[in-house]
């Protein structure tokens, strides 16, 4: 698997020849890098390591073999080497293509065996791997091996990539989300693209799907920048994952405040209410006083379209204009980004105090201590691959479902939605409280004084609805930060991250709700709408129902039960 440094090798060689390729299309350097990992990134990282120059590597990077029996499942020409012989110039061809094999074979022990086979001949040429089916409309790329050189490839590439744009429907884009751009790779490589089933398309390599694959070195290419430049996503430390900083606020009309009053102010996906459920389509909660920007500044049916950004979450929908006051001059929306790391003074990180030798366990009933048994799981990893198997070790191992873990189970009308994510979170390395100081200790913490953890003095325990204003209030210092929709959040879980959904009670004393949202693996995936949108992320809780992995009801979150919502990311 490619790692930073090749990435990094791959823009210093090509990065000049595809910003001048690329320039008036929506693709970018990053995008090239991430389709020549996954395309032949089992081949040029090794062979540049081995010292080959630069000519050298190109024209090594051929692969995927077809034999006089076929390859089983491909479909396209030619499917075997008689269908190859059969057409005119197909014995060059042929002869090309096999040579192509025992040269790359050379260096690669990989392909060794295969090459011993002299009916044996590759059907994928270049860097970007352009398929042998394209012989039949242009044999003089392949027989004059065209694909040896960068600029050619490059040229192959991009021309399938604008026409993967058009049958996806997107040919007038002039950008593209990174999400997008998985997208249009799928189409690369396997001519279309269904929205409904989100990444999980394209090549299977019995891990990953080509989609998935394509995404995880997209971020990758994100975070290795040139010397000189800032990458667009930092690199994260091992045992965090690359996150995305938010998305700004690009809306340029007129700023307006909410002034409710009261209440939060509904902010919708359309210009109405629904019904006969009026928070169907809610996609965000804004707090009375917060800012907005108008997109056209034209109301539709007594609503505006605004854009806006809260806790660091993008949002873009309308606005009853009944709530929303003009705001003269040039306001400024701030967007929250999360600290990236936990402050050392002031008010810091607390858990529970423990006497020396005590062990807190699953199977024990839940109190306000973190578990500290041995042999936990933890989250070291330092590549999306290696974080989610962690992520899935710690929810296998906390199982959640086993009667046995009294720390989970529900009963006399009490529920442990809270302790579960604490502990999610806990082993996950990421600090999300099961206690926190109380008001008295804040303030004296805020002017630098010393506060000693004392249960129900000093510190308290923290339930759903606390978790919701903790992270609202103190999340982003402690490296948290919210996103506008379930799609960005279960995108980013995906990639290792943490993430959450928060809920708090509409009335008070009532109890609130929070999941953990995990990596999708296998069949355990997310569900998602026609248009590839999450409608309701892969989930983990504990709760009046506990489950390892599920869904739970689409937008349980948006329940008139529930005053507030939010979507929660940590790296």
């Amino acid at each position: 698997m490619p790692n930073a440094d090749d990435v990094l090798w791959f823009k210093r060689q090509f990065h000049r020849e595809i910003e001048e390729a690329v320039t008036g299309t929506p693709f970018d350097v990053d995008m090239l890098a991430a389709l020549a990992c996954q395309e032949t990134g089992e081949i040029w990282p090794q062979l540049r390591r081995k010292g080959l120059s630069r000519k050298q590597v190109l024209a090594l990077c051929v692969g995927d073999t077809i034999d006089a029996k076929g390859d089983g499942g491909r479909r396209a020409f030619p499917r075997t080497k008689s269908d190859l012989l059969a057409v005119t110039d197909g014995q060059r061809m042929f002869d090309i293509a096999r040579k192509a094999l025992v040269d790359m074979a050379a260096h690669m022990t990989a392909y060794e065996a295969v090459a011993t086979n002299p009916n044996k001949f590759c059907h994928g040429f270049g860097i970007f791997q352009l398929d042998l089916q394209f012989f039949l409309s242009d044999p003089d790329y392949f027989m004059e091996r065209r694909y040896e050189a960068f600029s050619p490839c490059l040229a192959k590439c991009l021309g399938e990539l604008q026409r993967a744009l058009k049958r996806v429907g997107w040919a007038d884009r002039a950008a593209l989300t990174d999400l997008e751009m998985a997208c249009i790779a799928i189409a690369y490589n396997t001519g279309r693209y269904k929205p409904g089933l989100g990444l999980k398309q394209g090549y299977f390599d019995g891990t990953r799907y080509y989609g998935e694959a394509f995404f995880d070195y997209l971020r990758l290419a994100r975070t290795a920048a040139l010397p000189g430049a800032t990458p667009a996503i930092p690199a994260p430390p091992p045992g965090s994952a690359a996150v995305a900083p938010p998305s700004p606020v690009t809306a340029t009309g007129p700023a307006y405040r909410v002034e409710t009053l009261q209440t939060t102010l509904r902010l919708r996906s359309e210009a109405i209410v629904s019904t006969p459920d009026p928070r169907a389509n809610v996609i965000g909660e804004l707090p009375d006083g917060h800012l907005v920007r108008a997109v056209t500044g034209k109301a539709v049916h007594g609503f505006l379209e605004v854009e806006t950004s809260l806790g660091g979450a993008h949002l873009h929908g309308f606005a009853s204009t009944k709530y929303l006051v003009l705001q003269p001059g040039a306001a400024v929306i701030a967007v929250t980004a999360p600290a990236p790391k936990p402050p050392t003074t002031g008010i810091v990180a607390v858990s529970m105090p423990r006497k020396p030798g005590v062990i807190t366990k699953r199977s024990q009933k839940a109190d306000a201590h973190s578990l500290n048994e041995a042999g936990q799981p933890g989250r070291n990893g330092t590549s999306p691959e290696q974080l989610r198997a962690e992520l899935a070790a710690i929810v296998a191992w906390l199982d959640v479902e086993k009667a046995a873990h009294l720390r989970y189970r529900p009963g006399t009308g009490s529920t442990f939605c809270n302790i579960y994510a604490h502990d999610y979170c806990h082993l996950a390395g990421v600090y999300l409280p099961r206690v926190w100081w109380t008001s008295k200790a804040i303030e004296a913490l805020a002017t630098g004084k010393v506060v000693t953890p004392r249960y129900a003095n000093t510190i308290e325990e923290v339930r759903a609805n606390g978790l919701f204003r903790w992270l609202r209030d103190f999340g982003p210092r402690f490296g948290w930060r919210q996103t506008g929709t379930a799609t960005k959040l279960q995108q980013e879980v995906n990639q290792g991250a943490i993430g959450l959904v928060v809920a708090r009670r509409t009335v008070e004393g009532l109890p609130g709700h929070i999941t953990v949202v995990v990596p999708e693996t296998g069949d355990l995936t997310a569900r998602r709408d026609g248009k590839g949108e999450v409608v309701a992320p892969l989930q983990s809780q504990a709760g009046t129902v506990n489950f390892r992995y599920g869904n739970g009801k689409t937008g349980w979150w948006r329940s008139e039960r529930f005053a507030e919502s939010g979507f929660w990311l940590h790296g």
